[in-house]
């Protein structure tokens, strides 16, 4: 089964709206541009429901129950049960209380694993237990490669260490990784395992009960949604950390991480992630099934589509001698987020794609560790080119073309 790219694009406003349509979008990693199905529950909720929740009038009562729809619809699609899924601002700030329960629940002495290769939202959260004696183990990548290796991991973990943060994806180097593996390799060691996947969830939602971490975090504004994180708290560690929200909530699974009052709309509108996945796995004939096995087969989907197109784009720069291509050159093992190392400036390189019409990134991507672990200075940092399912070939052709001007 081909994913089906005009049925895709015609899902997001975006693409017909004279101030997108003639962009080529390459700051998906950024945030991604909203389906319709999201944009439709969130102006639904701004003015229809926009009373508190839960009460017996019916714009009052219809909001909450969009909001326990997002929940309940969203958790089914992680494979994880509703109430172990809590809603936030954002990911830095879900681990951020996370990490809170951590500093109140661990003991001086005991450690924590952290990489390199990490986005600064699931690092440096964590880093700062530090200041309460907990002790801090770094695993580092490859300074070459940016690879992170399961077998480097192995001689950080023994019975002190209780907890194991990594991303599936980073946000530089790309390259997946072997969530399973190291989570049942943390597990055997007694710890429990954090896995930042706000890089890897805009490619197809993933089962987390399968790929089996104790936490996993990522963004809807990445996912095609509002603004809000979304934390996966599975509940024999849930039950564990201390309460961080209101003291009479403590005993609501997913209201314990969530100290702020939750922002309604953007909760109901998350429901139009599931949507949009319901209606890409009915388009493209998906078997009936459960909601977790409807997304694998959309996951697949969107993951086959952007294998095909990220080739080309890895082909064109990892020969380029004033280019260094950060993370693997075969697209099969990494997320369609391209950062390269430039001799010329980077900034320089993307104001000029702007010129050209294609909307890329230049930062450091909150990726400084990442970056100095493999010898780029975050100062200067990278040129990244990031897209996902709905880009399609003439962007990509449109890409190369620009790259082969500007560099």
């Amino acid at each position: 089964m081909t994913l089906d790219s005009d049925f895709v694009r015609s899902q997001f406003p975006a693409f017909s709206q004279d101030a997108t349509a003639e962009i080529a979008n390459f700051e998906n990693a950024g945030g991604s541009y909203a389906c319709g199905f999201v944009i439709d529950r969130l102006t639904r909720f701004y003015t229809e429901r926009k009373t508190q929740p839960y009460g017996p009038a019916s714009p009052s009562r219809l909001g909450g129950e969009e909001m326990d729809e997002a929940r309940t619809r969203m958790a089914a699609l992680l494979g994880v049960a509703g109430d172990e899924l809590s809603f936030g601002p954002s990911t830095t700030q879900n681990t951020y209380v996370l990490a809170q329960a951590f500093r109140k629940w661990l003991k001086p002495g005991e450690a924590i694993v952290v990489t390199n290769q990490d986005h600064e939202a699931n690092s440096g959260p964590w880093r700062r237990l530090a200041d309460e004696g907990i002790e801090v183990r770094e695993w580092r990548m490859n300074p070459e490669t940016g690879h992170l290796d399961p077998e480097d991991l192995e001689p950080l973990l023994d019975e002190s260490v209780r907890l194991v943060c990594f991303p599936q994806c980073s946000n530089v180097v790309g390259e997946i990784n072997p969530v399973v593996e190291i989570t049942a390799m943390a597990h055997a060691a007694g710890a429990f395992v954090c896995v930042d996947g706000v890089s890897y969830a805009p490619h197809g939602f993933p089962n987390v009960g399968e790929l089996g971490p104790d936490i996993y975090l990522f963004s809807a504004y990445k996912t095609y949604g509002p603004h809000q994180g979304l934390m996966v708290v599975r509940r024999p560690l849930a039950e564990l950390l201390p309460n961080q929200g209101h003291y009479f909530n403590g005993d609501v699974l997913y209201k314990r991480f969530t100290p702020a009052g939750p922002d309604h709309a953007q909760i109901a509108a998350c429901a139009g992630m599931a949507d949009y996945v319901e209606a890409l796995a009915a388009h493209h004939g998906a078997p009936e099934g459960t909601a977790v096995a409807r997304g694998e087969f959309v996951h697949d989907l969107m993951r086959a589509r952007e294998v095909e197109l990220l080739q080309p784009l890895l082909d064109a720069v990892k020969a380029r001698n004033a280019v260094r291509l950060l993370g693997p050159a075969e697209a099969e093992n990494r997320a369609p987020t391209v950062a390269l190392a430039l001799a010329a400036d980077p900034f320089e390189a993307n104001d000029k794609l702007a010129a050209r019409g294609v909307m890329a990134g230049a930062s450091d991507f909150y990726a400084n560790r990442a970056l100095e672990g493999m010898g780029v200075s975050p100062d200067k940092g990278v040129l990244r080119l990031s897209f996902t399912h709905y880009t399609s070939k003439a962007e990509v052709d449109r890409l190369l073309n620009a790259l082969d001007d500007i560099l």
